[in-house]
């Protein structure tokens, strides 16, 4: 008896098991179309302030006198 053919039918190496609701190449996220970098930096520096914002108004950062 051949046990390597035993069994379920192996699936195709480094595919994916279902198909993703955001993945390149669909409807909702075309292949080129990527946000634009200003955008990002914007996000980001927003991000940044606000963090630095926050980080300010802890009580438990600065010393006890």
């Amino acid at each position: 008896m051949d046990y390597g053919k035993s069994g379920n039918a192996k699936s195709g190496k480094n595919t994916p098991r279902h198909r993703e609701h955001n993945q390149k190449g669909s409807s909702a996220n075309p292949f080129g179309a990527s946000p634009a970098k200003q955008a990002l930096i914007e996000r980001m520096k927003a991000a940044a302030e606000a963090g630095a914002a926050k980080a300010d108004d802890t009580p438990g950062d600065k010393p006890a006198k």
